[in-house]
C-alpha cells in the first residue's frame, strides 16, 4: 500500500506543479500612472478579465514612500495604479486603449487640476512585448490626432502600495469622489480629447 502511494505521489507532483505555474501565468500585471489614482482604478475595475487594481506610487527613489511625501514632490514617484490582469480574457492591448482614454497624454508633469511630477502620466512596462505596445498605441495617437504625446514610457520599477484609505477610494467615498472628479475638470477635459465614445 505505502509503495502505490509513493507512485501515486510521483505522479501527481509533477502534474500539481504544471498545475499552479499555469494558473500563475494566466496572471499579468500593468502598471499605469494617470494623474490622481483614485480616477485610474474604475476605468479597470470595471473590465472583465481584471483581477484588481491597487493604487500606490512608482517610479521614484525613495523606500515605502507615504502618500505626504509624494505629494509634497520630492520623491520622485507617480501616482499609479498596479492592475493583475488574465491576458486569456482581457488583454494587455486593451488596457492601453483604456489608459490612454482616461488621460490627458498632451501636457506634462500634471493631470487636469493636479500638477506636479507626482501626476505625471506613464506606462510603465513590465516586458519587451509591452514595451513594444506602448510605443506603438503613442505612435498612432499621435498619428491620429496630431498631437505630441508627453506620456512617459519606461521600465517598471519597485512599486509601493498606496494607504488604505486611497484604496477603492471611488467606492468608500463616492460623494466626496464625484465632487473631485467634477471640479477638477476631468470628465470635461477627456470629453474634449476623446469625443464620447
Amino acid at each position: 500500500m505505502r509503495k502505490l502511494c509513493l507512485i501515486a505521489l510521483a505522479i501527481l507532483t509533477p502534474l500539481v506543479a504544471t498545475a499552479q505555474a499555469n494558473r500563475s501565468a494566466s496572471v499579468a500585471t500593468a502598471t499605469f500612472a494617470g494623474g490622481c489614482f483614485w480616477c485610474m482604478e474604475p476605468p479597470f475595475d470595471k473590465l472583465p478579465g481584471v483581477i484588481s487594481t491597487t493604487s500606490g506610487y512608482t517610479g521614484g527613489k525613495v523606500r515605502n514612500p507615504t502618500y505626504e511625501q509624494v505629494s509634497g514632490g520630492g520623491t520622485g514617484h507617480a501616482e499609479a495604479v498596479e492592475i493583475r490582469f488574465d491576458p486569456n480574457k482581457v488583454s494587455y492591448a486593451a488596457l492601453l486603449e483604456v489608459f490612454w482614454r482616461n488621460i490627458d497624454p498632451t501636457v506634462s508633469d500634471r493631470q487636469f487640476c493636479d500638477s506636479g511630477s507626482q501626476y505625471r502620466t506613464a506606462i510603465f512596462f513590465h516586458d519587451e512585448a509591452q514595451k513594444a505596445l506602448a510605443l506603438q498605441t503613442k505612435a498612432r495617437i499621435e498619428k491620429e490626432k496630431g498631437w505630441k504625446i508627453r506620456t512617459e514610457i519606461a521600465p517598471a520599477s519597485a512599486f509601493y502600495p498606496a494607504e488604505e484609505y486611497h484604496q477603492d477610494y471611488y467606492l468608500k467615498n463616492p460623494v466626496r469622489y464625484k465632487y473631485y472628479r467634477g471640479g477638477c475638470g476631468r470628465d470635461a477635459r477627456l470629453t474634449e480629447l476623446w469625443g464620447t465614445k
